[in-house]
């Protein structure tokens, strides 16, 4: 039995683009709810976590990575809209280097956010950082 696949109807590209596009709007529009939701959340865990124990300084740590780790996921998201939004762009060679420099961009962010969070660098995960005892498996 064989498949006419005459009979199927592929989508022209104008027919697409419109979709792409309240797609990225979307996924952006998420990434940038999600770094305003974990500054919301975080700066009340600070707040919390500094009038209970009364330790301002260990809260403001936590609240400083709590901060980083929202900001991260939502350039995650926001990297993820870019890349659809290019696709759906008609593809350039000036729009591709776009995407390359905000790509690189936020990329730099995530990295410079990540070491401020681990307090070390990424090839050094195996060394605790300076003030803090070494932990294995996720315990002292």
């Amino acid at each position: 039995m064989a498949m006419n696949f005459d009979a199927l109807h592929w989508p022209a590209r104008a027919e697409i683009n419109p979709l792409l596009q309240q797609t990225s709007t979307m996924i952006e529009a998420s990434g940038v709810t999600v770094i305003v939701i974990a500054a919301f959340v975080a700066t009340l865990a600070f707040l919390a976590g500094g009038v209970t124990t009364g330790e301002w300084q260990a809260a403001l740590r936590r609240y400083r990575a709590n901060l980083g780790r929202g900001i991260l996921l939502g350039l995650e998201l926001l990297v993820a809209a870019d890349i659809i939004g290019t696709v759906a762009v008609t593809p350039s060679i000036d729009n591709l280097f776009v995407l390359g420099l905000i790509v690189l961009i936020r990329t730099f962010l995530s990295f410079s956010l990540e070491v401020e969070i681990e307090g070390r660098w990424p090839w050094r995960r195996d060394e605790a950082p300076k003030g803090e005892p070494q932990r294995l498996n996720g315990r002292l």
